[in-house]
């Protein structure tokens, strides 16, 4: 089997059209968080694009991208970006220190209270070991209620679903890049279609 990485052109806010830019065949036992397979991904998307438009690109990606080495070229290209973050040591022990009262509601893609959903910004509680990332990253989580009969995963905490993400955008309600980084989920259907089409 394959283990490809892929790069969409998603530039619409409501649905995106979704071109793909650059993609990268590699053997089924390839790590998804290889940070060079994806810097040589992220640069030939960026190679296809219009010059002016490559300085105002976000960068999104999967927990496979929440690696410092990808991150530290992102920001060296001066990018933002938003990709996942697996349940590391030092992201569990901030998520341990948020105040109940830092939780907020999270939001639907529309702008309405997402049902059972809440967000949070980590990063004043990220301890002292999470180091070696690019200045700037902000470390977001969400909380939901797991539908009825899912199985909770190790790094879920007191009953609730834990999501995690790591940006560089200053400002912003952390709601909304919550939102903007899970409309991320669009690249999912991106690649259902090409599978669908033979690739």
């Amino acid at each position: 089997g394959f283990h490809p990485l892929l790069a969409f052109v998603d530039h619409d806010p409501a649905t995106g059209t979704g071109e793909p830019l650059a993609g990268m065949l590699r053997a089924g036992n390839a790590g998804a968080n290889t940070a060079a397979d994806q810097i040589a991904v992220l640069d030939a998307a960026l190679a296809q694009l219009p010059e002016p438009a490559r300085s105002r690109v976000l960068v999104r990606g999967d927990t496979g991208s929440g690696v410092k080495a990808f991150l530290a070229h992102v920001h060296q290209l001066g990018l933002g970006y938003s990709v996942g973050m697996y349940g590391q040591a030092p992201l569990l022990e901030a998520l341990e220190q948020v105040p109940r009262q830092a939780w907020r509601d999270a939001r639907e893609a529309d702008g309405t209270r997402r049902d059972g959903a809440q967000v949070a910004e980590l990063t004043r509680w990220l301890p002292a070991s999470f180091t070696g990332w690019p200045p700037g990253i902000r470390v977001i989580a969400r909380r939901e209620r797991p539908h009825p009969g899912a199985q909770l995963r190790i790094t879920d905490h007191a009953g609730w679903r834990i999501t995690m993400f790591a940006t560089n955008t200053k400002g912003g309600r952390i709601a909304d890049l919550e939102v903007r980084h899970r409309l991320r989920a669009r690249a999912e259907d991106r690649i259902r279609t090409l599978k669908d089409t033979g690739l």
